[in-house]
């Protein structure tokens, strides 16, 4: 089944917003925290909103 990126977006931003301190750059750490602080079970979609709140934590650095 094909993972959406709306809710792969809304999952990410509001555990960005909930919870900012658990997420870093670093992709590993990344899916542990989103493992710990939600029930998602699939790993496939895990890493979706791991990579997606990776890659926002990235764009936030200022150069």
């Amino acid at each position: 089944m094909a993972i959406k990126p709306a809710y792969v977006k809304k999952t990410g931003n509001l555990l960005l917003e909930r919870y900012p301190e658990a997420f870093t750059t670093d992709f590993e750490q990344n899916k542990d925290s989103v493992t710990k602080l939600t029930n998602i079970e699939s790993k496939g979609v895990r890493n979706r909103i791991a990579g997606y709140v990776t890659r926002k934590k990235g764009a936030q650095i200022p150069a």
